[in-house]
């Protein structure tokens, strides 16, 4: 089959206009792979779910008996030992859950400082 002398340019064309089409879509175009949209719906699920459960949080360091230690506790605590001494006093613990939330108790701190 002879393909006519015309179509080879054409084609090159395509394809570089493919290629420059792809750089520009995903350096400037905002576009993603399907795993990189997996982790971003991930991570803002966690994050959802970690701001709907902040007042949980705060509620049940109002409620808790020992409350006035752990507060005291917490505020000379630094760092990330802030998140640790939430979760272990339970505040961060979802009802249902055996093992306490990372980012609830982040967000728990975020909200208990500012109270």
């Amino acid at each position: 089959m002879n393909i006519p002398e015309w179509t080879k340019p054409a084609l090159y064309g395509a394809v570089a206009g493919a290629a420059a089409l792809a750089v520009v879509g995903f350096s400037w175009g905002g576009w993603v792979t399907g795993g990189t949209a997996q982790k971003l719906a991930d991570t803002a699920t966690v994050a959802g779910v970690a701001s709907a459960m902040t007042p949980y949080c705060v509620a049940q360091s109002k409620s808790d008996p020992r409350s006035v230690e752990v507060l005291a506790e917490l505020k000379a605590a630094q760092g990330y030992n802030r998140r640790g001494v939430i979760e272990k006093a339970g505040w961060a613990t979802p009802l249902g859950a055996e093992k306490p939330n990372t980012e609830l108790a982040k967000a728990c701190d975020i909200a208990l400082a500012a109270s």
